[in-house]
């Protein structure tokens, strides 16, 4: 299509009052930043661009959280997805649960409610024995086993906002996040509790090096807002 064809596309759009969405340019860092995601949507979205590949064997996944979304309403937290599967995915279920899957059933954790007030939240896993937690305010919930053995896939892609039911397709409304996300991080090893609790309270800590907040590599796509962290 040429460059006059698709102004005319976009002037078709806005007569018929219908909207075209298009993804932003790659951007880097949101430090002292805020995503924020208005509106329940099935096209708001933000696409996270890792440091390394996400062939994984242990991770630390840590993330500041808020929404007004009550607790029946199931909402996606963090979604990684290779082709065929759902590789890493962090919910929380429309009973309040919040749940963590890989390439299949997942494992269910009975944590304190995430509401409007920011939820300091992280979640650990590690191959060798399985072992996984959440944590909750520097706070670990009890260890679970899952999945021993298991290795993450790489060459997939990673969305906040979203789940997608299929690679980069699939999405829908009711299960999309409305709220706040802030300082992600994730480190390719378990952090230590003390690390943890160090994150937790603002207190420097060695940078992610799958996605450090600072330098991390986004596109934005849909109605997502980066606003000041005041």
């Amino acid at each position: 299509m040429s460059v006059n064809s698709d102004m005319f596309a976009v002037v078709l759009l806005g007569v018929f009052g219908l909207s075209l969405t298009l993804p932003t340019a790659s951007q880097v860092g949101l430090t002292d930043k805020v995503l924020v995601f208005p509106y329940e949507t099935d096209f708001s979205f933000v696409t996270l661009i890792p440091q390394k590949e996400m062939g994984l064997r242990a991770f630390t996944l840590c993330m500041r959280v808020a929404t007004e979304l009550p607790e029946e309403r199931q909402i996606i937290l963090f979604a990684y997805r290779t082709a065929d599967y759902d590789e890493l995915n962090v919910w929380r279920e429309n009973d309040g649960r919040v749940s963590f899957y890989m390439s299949g059933d997942g494992t269910f954790f009975h944590l304190p409610p995430i509401t409007t007030f920011r939820t300091s939240l992280c979640l650990t896993w590690e191959s060798r024995t399985g072992l996984t937690a959440f944590w909750v305010e520097g706070k670990r919930s009890t260890y679970q086993v899952y999945k021993p053995g298991h290795t993450i896939r790489p060459k997939g892609t990673i969305l906040l906002g979203q789940d997608p039911d299929q690679h980069l397709g699939g999405l829908e409304a009711k299960q999309s996040f409305v709220g706040e996300v802030t300082d992600l991080n994730m480190w390719d090893s378990v952090l230590s509790r003390s690390m943890i609790q160090a994150w937790h309270y603002g207190h420097k800590v060695p940078k992610g090096n799958i996605f450090d907040w600072g330098n991390i590599e986004y596109e934005l796509n849909g109605n997502v807002m980066v606003v000041d962290d005041d």
